[in-house]
């Protein structure tokens, strides 16, 4: 999987058009699916990367929010990128954000009680009322495609009170319930609020408004599945009932996977994956955490623990593993950028080996320029290189990284495993070492069926050939903090 976007990309309305130009050659380098932005309509219009929600059917195509295009685009423009990408073979998965609205059009008067923000089931106030922006009509669509109002029965929470232009988490006092509704996790005492007008999923109106959107967004689009945003912030329940709907209706399995990011609370995700009954992959935080430690730590990290507490070692047929991703990329609010030199060990490790749907960023295939403020309140400008080896580790993962897997993960410093290879890959088969510290070896077995067989390193860090002994063993080495992928010499 490739997700085809990152945080900064410009807000110039060309990513729809980039991506229907690059799909051909995505599909020939290796890349199986695309996971696209949001396509709908955000609060910020032109500019917003589409995780402030405003008008879920609003794909580009209405004057709202100051913009007609959405940041990425018109929505003729995505409709003709998923076309194309499809037509060069790549399923298309589309990024779902359902947990909050903004930018309402309307206020309303509230009841509401104030919480504490370090533990949202304390209410630190009696019911008073507030003017809330909770009422979502959407004039510039004019009632096209759906009719259905949003207002404060639709939100369980908000974050703004306009009658003293006050910040605070209100808990909205509704029909349906009062509090918050049940989420799996527990941090801040209850993680129901995360930003905005948040959706309220015992309204039952809501939920079929939401089905409904469900079945005109694909039969609009035409994608192949979904990546859901925020999900640790939502009742599972909801996304069992919706995934459920939509897969009946249309017999499509709509590959799901779903963003519930818990670096270090590989029991919660256990636990999400028990409470939605394995409807859905989960991206494996844990992993990405382990990557970032190894870069910060090098030679003083333990690189045969890397996949200790992992989703991919616990339950590696739902775990997408991954490097980055737009929230931990360099500025972001959950920044935790594995460092250059280790991101080539990282990708070899989750490209390279049988266990996991690994997802490779945008910015590791095409680079990124941006500036932005950091936690310092500093301005910094910022330059992502792309991954030189990148088309390289998509090539040995689709042509060479099959059959048995072999692991030597003996050293703290120095680890390995092999692939043997298969009958169906012509000259398939591959021996991956990991440094990070002094240069090293490892002697590993490749499988009898590759005796005598001339091995080179793929990445071009160690010069010169290995053969392979009768046993179908060899010594395989590796450059300090590097790695490198032996295979057949062509």
């Amino acid at each position: 999987m490739l997700q085809f976007f990152e945080w900064y990309f410009p807000a110039d309305g060309s990513l729809w058009n980039h991506f229907r130009n690059e799909a051909a050659r995505l599909k020939s380098i290796g890349v199986d699916t695309v996971w696209l932005p949001p396509a709908h309509k955000g609060m910020a219009g032109g500019n917003s990367s589409g995780y402030d929600s405003y008008d879920l059917y609003d794909l580009g195509e209405f004057d709202q929010k100051g913009s007609v295009r959405t940041k990425y685009g018109t929505k003729s423009e995505l409709l003709a990128a998923v076309k194309a990408g499809k037509e060069a073979g790549l399923q298309v998965y589309v990024d779902i954000v359902l947990n909050h609205m903004g930018g309402a059009d309307e206020k309303e008067t509230v009841t509401v009680k104030e919480v504490t923000p370090e533990n949202r089931n304390e209410f630190i106030s009696d019911s008073f009322e507030i003017e809330a922006y909770t009422k979502f009509n959407f004039p510039g669509r004019d009632g096209k495609y759906s009719d259905f109002v949003w207002d404060y029965q639709c939100f369980s929470g908000v974050d703004y009170n306009a009658t003293t232009q006050q910040t605070a988490i209100y808990s909205i006092q509704n029909q349906y319930g009062e509090g918050w509704q049940d989420v799996l996790d527990l941090e801040n005492g209850n993680y129901d609020y995360l930003m905005l007008s948040d959706i309220e999923f015992r309204n039952p109106h809501v939920k079929e408004e939401l089905k409904r959107w469900g079945e005109w967004f694909y039969e609009t689009v035409g994608f192949d599945g979904f990546r859901l945003d925020a999900i640790k912030h939502m009742d599972p329940e909801f996304y069992n009932e919706w995934l459920d709907h939509l897969r009946a209706k249309y017999h499509k399995e709509f590959y799901t996977v779903g963003e519930y990011w818990a670096p270090y609370d590989l029991e919660s995700m256990l636990k999400y994956i028990e409470a939605t009954d394995r409807r859905m992959s989960l991206f494996d935080a844990p992993l990405q955490a382990n990557f970032y430690k190894a870069s910060m730590e090098n030679s003083a990290y333990d690189l045969s623990t890397i996949f200790d507490y992992t989703l991919v070692q616990s339950c590696p047929e739902l775990a997408v593993t991954l490097v980055e991703n737009h929230d931990t990329q360099p500025l972001q609010s959950l920044e935790q950028t594995v460092q250059a030199w280790f991101r080539p060990l990282a990708y070899a490790l989750i490209l390279l080996r049988e266990a996991g749907y690994p997802c490779v960023f945008y910015t590791d295939l095409y680079g990124a320029k941006y500036k932005d403020t950091g936690n310092d309140g500093q301005e910094h400008d910022i330059t992502l290189e792309k991954l030189d080896k990148m088309e390289v580790l998509l090539h040995v993962r689709k042509h060479l990284a099959y059959g048995q897997q072999n692991d030597y993960f003996d050293h703290p410093n120095c680890i390995g495993w092999t692939r043997e290879g298969d009958e169906q890959h012509e000259n398939s088969g591959c021996a991956v070492v990991l440094s990070n510290g002094d240069e090293g070896f490892k002697v590993m077995n490749i499988g009898v069926q590759n005796a005598g067989k001339i091995f080179v390193d793929y990445f071009g860090n160690v010069e010169g050939e290995v053969q392979i002994g009768e046993d179908g063993s060899a010594e395989f080495k590796v450059n300090g903090r590097s790695v490198s992928v032996w295979a057949v010499k062509n």
